[in-house]
């Protein structure tokens, strides 16, 4: 893959605007002047809830950004997904006829909050940052490339083709969608993923995976005073196998461990004949996943005291995301520069939807989306003085990789 810098600095205070091309400019200029657009799209969807799970709400998601796509004359497939709602493929046109596969703009619509969060903390901007449920991870992502896709469809620029798809169960760990992704992402030559950027500024250019494990321990119950010595306590046995797992941080360079969930028992006075328990695994694509994997499934397994036993329930993970080509890095750099800032990229232990399309041998640069901060919080926030620039800057590289 090549990379062509588009000529002269792209920021529209600067004197020298008139350096980049005709095409260029028009982009940066029309992106300029949609700040207004940005922000009441991004209201609109924030106020509506989409936590995974909830069809109807993904689905009034979707429906508003492929409104906003249709009206550029975007060419948009609903892909449904039962239980969950609808994903959204869109296709932008590149001008090179000969050019191998397509370039691939990521996101999801899906949040973590549940139904009702919208009502009870809607939508509000204080000092230039936007509040509200999803409204950095990612509804932003989400407008801004939709942003991004119909400047390119309206001016050109682009010579490869530029897709778009949105998913709607990411924050589970896209147990329905990963099939899209692998069947639409398929032959990309390049994946943007539009997660918020971090609070610093920085993109990532590298994600740990993750896998949840769920399981129990079963012991012995007994009459804790009165004959304590016939009961085998899973609370005993699962301490001791907490233990045990928290001990392989480390065990590898980029291998973490926590129990995070456990509960247990039936009264102060019972020994304890059943008890459970949560386990998140963080690894990065150079860990033996198979290796961990069978080390705490041992310690799950093994009799930690005599008369309990435990058992895997359930399990399940994200892929990990390589560690994104530096051409690639310093193309969106360039960009970046070109639109008026300056971005580092880092390595981060959250998993996304860029492991996938990473798993697939695909080049993916992830965190482009407006900056943000405290997802998955109350606080969570997009600044959105960030969104014309970050645009700007996902559209140079867009029109720079060739």
């Amino acid at each position: 893959m090549s990379f062509v810098q588009p000529p002269g600095p792209a920021s529209l205070a600067s004197a020298d605007a008139g350096a980049l091309s005709p095409t260029a400019q028009t982009v940066l200029d029309w992106l300029a002047a949609q700040q207004p657009a940005m922000t009441a799209l991004l209201a609109q969807i924030v106020n509506i809830d989409s936590g995974s799970g909830h069809e109807d709400g993904t689905r009034a998601v979707a429906a508003l950004l492929r409104a906003r796509l249709e009206s550029a004359g975007i060419a948009v497939q609903t892909l449904p997904e039962p239980g969950w709602g609808d994903c959204l493929l869109a296709r932008v046109p590149g001008s090179d006829a000969a050019a191998r596969g397509h370039l691939q703009l990521m996101g999801h619509m899906d949040t973590v909050f549940p139904l009702g969060t919208a009502a009870q903390r809607p939508w509000r901007v204080e000092d230039g940052k936007a509040y509200g449920p999803g409204v950095a991870d990612m509804k932003s992502g989400l407008v801004m490339n939709v942003f991004v896709a119909e400047a390119l469809a309206r001016f050109g620029g682009n010579a490869s083709p530029v897709h778009l798809l949105f998913t709607c169960d990411e924050e589970v760990g896209s147990p329905a969608c990963r099939h899209v992704i692998r069947q639409h992402v398929q032959g990309a030559r390049a994946v943007l993923n539009a997660e918020p950027g971090r609070i610093s500024g920085n993109v990532v250019n590298e994600r740990k995976g993750s896998y949840r494990i769920d399981f129990e321990v079963h012991g012995v119950a007994a009459h804790a005073g009165i004959n304590p010595a016939q009961g085998a306590s899973a609370i005993d046995a699962l301490a001791r196998k907490i233990l045990a797992l928290h001990a392989l941080t480390g065990c590898e360079l980029g291998i973490t461990v926590n129990v995070g969930f456990v509960q247990g028992g039936m009264a102060s006075n019972v020994v304890a004949p059943l008890a459970s328990a949560h386990a998140d695994l963080r690894y990065t694509a150079e860990n033996d996943l198979q290796a961990v994997l069978a080390r705490i499934q041992a310690i799950i397994e093994e009799e930690s005291l005599p008369r309990t036993r435990g058992r895997i329930i359930e399990s399940r993970g994200a892929l990990p995301m390589a560690r994104t080509p530096d051409d690639i890095l310093e193309c969106y750099q360039r960009s970046a520069a070109l639109a008026g800032f300056a971005v580092e990229a880092e390595s981060t232990g959250g998993a996304a939807d860029s492991g996938i399309t990473s798993d697939m041998g695909i080049p993916s640069l992830c965190a482009l989306g407006p900056v943000g901060g405290y997802p998955h919080s109350e606080r969570e926030f997009c600044d959105l003085s960030t969104f014309v620039p970050r645009a700007q800057a996902l559209a140079l590289t867009l029109m720079a990789l060739r």
